[in-house]
C-alpha cells in the first residue's frame, strides 16, 4: 500500500455558518456527539493567529522529491484533542517533515473541557479568512465535539467538505513522539531574538546541517557545533512561527544529545497557549518514514487489547498506543498524552515497507541463523554488537541506525523471536 492512501472520516453533514458562527463538521469520537469543550478562548487574537499557523503547516510542502510536480499537493486538516484539561491542535506538513502542535492551556480557556476525545476538522479558505479577521478584543467561542467543531466569531461564512486523514500522518504521530521523547533542552531565548534570527536568514534554502548557537543578539547560525548548539537543517521551515513571535514570552529549543544530523523542536510560549514546531533532521526526511518504532512495532499487536487508554500503559501496551498514533509526547512537561485515532498496529505493520519486507524475508526462508552472524538472502551479514546490530547492506552503510533498523536486521530479530 502506498503512503498516499488516506483513511476517510465520515461526516454527518456539511458545515454551515451564520453571520456569527462557523460550524465545522467533524469525524466522530469516543462517544455519540458529546462536546468535549464549549467556551471562550482567552486572548482570541493570538489563538486565531496560532490556529492559522497550524493550518499553514498542514497545507505546506517544504520539500518536493525529484520527479514530483510541486502542484501535486495534498493538504490535510488539524487533529483536535481534548484531554479534559486542555485542547491540542496538531498537523503535519504535506511532506511530513514539519510537525506542529498548538496547546490551548487551562488558563487560556474560560472553563475546563467537559470530556476527552479526538476529532479531525477542516480549515478551508473561508475558515482561515474568518480567523484572519479576529483582532483586538474580538471574542472567539470554540465548541469541540465528536461530531463538530464550532468556532464563533463576529462574522464568517463557510461550507466544509469531507476530508481524509492521510495514513502517513498516523506513522508520523508515532515517530515524532519517539523522537521527542529522546530530546533534551538545549537553548532558551526570547521571541524577539528568534524573530531577529529568522529575519536574518538567507532567502535561499540552506543545504546541509548547520547549528543554531547563542550569540550576543540571541541566536546565529554556525557551520560547526559548540556547547548548547542545536543541529538544524532547512531552518527556513521555522518561519511558520514568525507571525506569533511578537506575542512570545519565551522560546525553548530541544534536540537529542549529540551534534550530528538530528530533529529539533522549537517551543514558543504564548499567553494561555504554547506552540511547538518540530523539524525533521533534513528537508527530505519526513517523520512518517523514520522507522524509530519498527523494532517494537513487530511485537505491538499482542498488547492491543490491553492498551485502550494511556492510563497505566507501559512496555508493549505503550508501544501499541504509539504505533497506532494514539500517544504524543509533551516536551514542556516530559509526559505522554493520549489521542484517539481509528487505526490498528496490524494495519500499520502490513503497510510499512521495511517491516513488510522483513516479514517476507522470514516467511520465504531467507534468514539463516545457524552461525553467530546471521545471513540474509545469502548475501547480507547481520552482526550483533553491544551498541546495536549491524548489517553489510548499503542502506545500513548510508543511514546506520539513525532511521531505525534496515529490513535485514529487522528480519533477523523477527526470526530470533
Amino acid at each position: 500500500m502506498s503512503d498516499d492512501i488516506a483513511y476517510a472520516y465520515a461526516y454527518r453533514h456539511e458545515s454551515t455558518v451564520s453571520r456569527s458562527s462557523v460550524l465545522l463538521a467533524t469525524s466522530g469520537g469516543a462517544a455519540p456527539h458529546p462536546y468535549f469543550f464549549d467556551g471562550f478562548v482567552e486572548r482570541a487574537e493570538i489563538v486565531a493567529v496560532a490556529l492559522l499557523v497550524v493550518a499553514r503547516v498542514a497545507r505546506t510542502r517544504f520539500y518536493t522529491p525529484p520527479g514530483m510536480l510541486a502542484a501535486v499537493l495534498r493538504s490535510a486538516d488539524p487533529v483536535v484533542t481534548s484531554d479534559g484539561e486542555r485542547l491540542r491542535f496538531e498537523s503535519f506538513s504535506a511532506c511530513c517533515g514539519v510537525y506542529c502542535r498548538l496547546d490551548l492551556l487551562p488558563d487560556g480557556l474560560d472553563r475546563p473541557p467537559l470530556a476527552s476525545g479526538t476529532t479531525n476538522v477542516d480549515f478551508n479558505p473561508p475558515m482561515r479568512d474568518a480567523l484572519a479577521g479576529v483582532g483586538g478584543i474580538d471574542p472567539v467561542r470554540v465548541a469541540v465535539g465528536a461530531d463538530e467543531v464550532r468556532v464563533t466569531t463576529l462574522d464568517a461564512s463557510v461550507v466544509e467538505r469531507r476530508v481524509p486523514l492521510p495514513a502517513r500522518w498516523v506513522n508520523g504521530f508515532g515517530e515524532v513522539q519517539a523522537v521527542a521523547a529522546g530530546m533534551r533542552p538545549r537553548l532558551a531565548t526570547s521571541g524577539v531574538a528568534l524573530r531577529r534570527f529568522l529575519q536574518a536568514l538567507p532567502r535561499t534554502p540552506q543545504r546541509g546541517v548547520l547549528f543554531a548557537v547563542p550569540s550576543a543578539g540571541g541566536l546565529r547560525l554556525a557551520s560547526r557545533p559548540s556547547t548548547d548548539a542545536v543541529p538544524v537543517s532547512a531552518v527556513e521551515r521555522l518561519r511558520v512561527v514568525e507571525p506569533l513571535l511578537r506575542h512570545a514570552s519565551a522560546v525553548r529549543v530541544y534536540a537529542p544529545p549529540g551534534a550530528g544530523e538530528a530533529a529539533s523542536a522549537w517551543q514558543v510560549d504564548l499567553p494561555g497557549a504554547r506552540i511547538t514546531v518540530t523539524l525533521s533532521p533534513s528537508a527530505s526526511r519526513g517523520f512518517s518514514g523514520e522507522g524509530g518504532l519498527l523494532t517494537d512495532l513487530a511485537d505491538a499487536t499482542a498488547a492491543e487489547e490491553a492498551a485502550t487508554t494511556l492510563a497505566g500503559a507501559s512496555g508493549p501496551a505503550l508501544t501499541y498506543l504509539a504505533a497506532a498514533g494514539r500517544v504524543g509526547f509533551d516536551l514542556a512537561t516530559g509526559t505522554y498524552f493520549h489521542r484517539e485515532l481509528p487505526f490498528r498496529p496490524a494495519t500499520l505493520q502490513a503497510r510499512h515497507p521495511r517491516l513488510r519486507d522483513a516479514r517476507a524475508l522470514v516467511e520465504g526462508g531467507h534468514v539463516d541463523l545457524r552461525s553467530a552472524d546471521a545471513l540474509v538472502n545469502t548475501t547480507y551479514v547481520v552482526r550483533s554488537a553491544p551498541d546495536g546490530d549491524r548489517c553489510t547492506c548499503q542502506w545500513f552503510a548510508t543511514h546506520g541506525s539513525s532511521r531505525g533498523p534496515c529490513k535485514h536486521i529487522l528480519a533477523v530479530r523477527i526470526a530470533r523471536g
